[in-house]
């Protein structure tokens, strides 16, 4: 038995097929074949049942499953138990969104490397509900991103580490126009609605009972805030306090009755194999966001 063929086993069980585990993993579809075979071979039993068009786990599939995760969990700890009791000693992936990546986790990161230099953080960007799937998935230990709006996957938990609000932007001389006018009379630029962001958006939009006249929609945030910056629609976006700081010249109006605003919270699995490294970047953010905001 390996622990090559564990991880390949709970990816299938994440994945559900063998080439999809195969690419998270790195491996061949065939050679996925080959680790489940050593572990049939090894506890003689069936893990899967291949009859149907996606491979399903047998009665004894689900109790070696389970069992890995906590051998892998066990496993995937030792470099933590090894660090002595104030630094970190291992690797820690993480997604984050734009506003995190442009607002306070720069400095936090840079605060975790002082303190801990034998901790490698490793970070992806991404969108909000893409960030939750790959921790879902085990491709990453945790994500900052928006609070969860469903559905999400169920087998994750967060924690809150600060907030952004969201604005209405407009070109520079429409200053003297109020939101409703900015809305309803410019193009909108709207912010992908399969994002969380997005999807907050659209809500709020609807309770106004303000209709948009939409003409683009895009999944960046800085593109979009361009966009209003060139002069060609009106758009909503939520922006950190240090990105309020570094705007192009456009007009901005509080939007939402009150001012909606989003938590960006820490997502992890229910597991949290990696919690005392998530703890110091937690940490660090918090930490990093009060000085912005001070």
């Amino acid at each position: 038995m390996s622990l090559r063929a564990l991880r390949t086993l709970v990816a299938i069980a994440r994945h559900r097929t063998f080439a999809r585990a195969g690419e998270a993993i790195g491996l061949t579809q065939s050679a996925v074949s080959l680790q489940v075979k050593s572990l049939e071979e090894e506890f003689n039993v069936r893990l899967f049942d291949r009859s149907r068009r996606e491979p399903a786990l047998t009665e004894a599939g689900r109790i070696v499953l389970a069992q890995a995760e906590q051998i892998l969990a066990l496993y995937d700890r030792i470099p933590d138990a090894l660090s002595d009791e104030c630094a970190l000693v291992g690797r820690l992936r993480i997604g984050a969104i734009q506003t995190a990546l442009s607002g306070p986790l720069p400095n936090a990161l840079l605060a975790l490397r002082t303190a801990h230099p034998g901790l490698r953080v490793h970070v992806a960007a991404g969108m909000s509900a893409e960030l939750a799937q790959r921790v879902a998935d085990g491709e990453l230990d945790a994500a900052i991103t928006s609070h969860p709006v469903r559905p999400h996957p169920a087998e994750l938990v967060w924690s809150t580490l600060y907030e952004d609000r969201f604005w209405l932007l407009a070109p520079a001389q429409y200053a003297e126009h109020d939101a409703r006018a900015l809305l309803t009379e410019l193009p909108f630029i709207r912010f992908d609605a399969q994002a969380w962001a997005g999807r907050m958006i659209a809500s709020e939009l609807r309770r106004l009972g303000v209709k948009v006249r939409e003409e683009m929609v895009l999944d960046n945030k800085d593109t979009i805030v361009r966009m209003v910056a060139s002069g060609l629609g009106a758009a909503v976006v939520a922006l950190s306090d240090s990105e309020l700081t570094q705007l192009p010249p456009v007009t901005r109006l509080p939007f939402g009755q009150p001012q909606l605003h989003r938590a960006v919270v820490l997502l992890e699995h229910q597991s949290r194999a990696s919690q005392r490294f998530t703890q110091a970047l937690a940490d660090a953010v918090v930490a990093s966001a009060m000085r912005i905001s001070h």
